[in-house]
């Protein structure tokens, strides 16, 4: 009873490890950092210590990463030698859950991060998406539609991620099924700066398209793509010249419309 007591104790008391012996936990579902945020929280580090203790499990002797991954690049950032932990006793599926809980409750990871992580925790360890959802606290709709992202191309979801979209607008870019409509409809939302709702509605249009079920996209010959390239070039030169601009580009089966407003400088009195 005595070496029981013992045990529990020792596995919940606050410890200070050495940085450099805490290895990775290799069921992390993230896989990027932003560097401004970790110098924010490192700073903060360097000031006021770690508040939170990180949760680590032993392996052959080794301590392993659970809990705390962004606390502990920091903490390396920071210049500690030493952080704070509380040992769990946990196996692999057991650190993928607490791994993938802990970027879900921050909201730190992005969408496509997120599916990525629910499908391996799924595929690596036979869940079911109700079975999933039951041990993330989320409902087995949240999970499907969050699986649903990784439809999406590598390439699509870089585009989406590099220029600020979120979740929402991939969602509404899944609604189209062809490739080729998606690439359109996603080169729209990039160059119109489009916001949810405005993204939802040019795909809503390209899926109506005058009674036809699917609008057929033709892809613009490469001299084409060229002048309104140029043209794109010349209206964001005149922005930088300080004057407020605006372009618009509209297609329809048998043409292409472009209108640029130049407001005029105001009249004195």
């Amino acid at each position: 009873m005595k070496k029981e007591k013992k045990q529990e104790i020792a596995a919940n008391t606050v410890e200070q490890i050495a940085v450099a012996d805490i290895l990775p936990n290799p069921q992390q579902p993230r896989k990027s950092f932003d560097r401004m945020k970790l110098l924010e929280l490192s700073e903060s580090i360097a000031e006021n210590g770690i508040l939170q203790p990180l949760i680590i499990t032993v392996r052959d002797g080794r301590p392993v990463l659970l809990a705390g991954e962004r606390r502990l690049r920091a903490a390396k950032i920071a210049g500690l030698r030493t952080v704070p932990c509380v040992r769990r006793e946990a196996d692999d599926m057991q650190s993928a859950l607490l791994a993938l809980i802990e970027n879900l409750q921050r909201e730190d990871m992005n969408c496509f991060e997120t599916a990525a992580g629910l499908r391996m925790l799924i595929d690596t360890y036979g869940l079911t998406q109700d079975e999933a959802a039951l041990r993330l606290g989320l409902s087995q709709s949240a999970v499907a539609n969050k699986l649903r992202l990784l439809r999406l191309s590598a390439a699509e979801q870089q585009t989406i991620l590099e220029n600020g979209m979120g979740e929402r607008h991939a969602r509404a870019l899944l609604r189209l099924q062809k490739p080729e409509e998606r690439k359109y409809a996603l080169d729209e939302m990039v160059r119109r700066h489009l916001n949810v709702a405005q993204s939802e509605a040019l795909v809503e249009h390209l899926l109506s398209g005058k009674g036809a079920r699917h609008r057929r996209i033709i892809p613009l010959p490469k001299d084409m793509r060229a002048f309104f390239n140029t043209l794109e070039h010349a209206v964001d030169t005149i922005k930088k010249g300080g004057i407020a601009a605006v372009s618009t580009r509209r297609e329809t089966a048998a043409y292409i419309e472009c209108v640029i407003r130049v407001p005029k400088p105001a009249v004195r009195a």
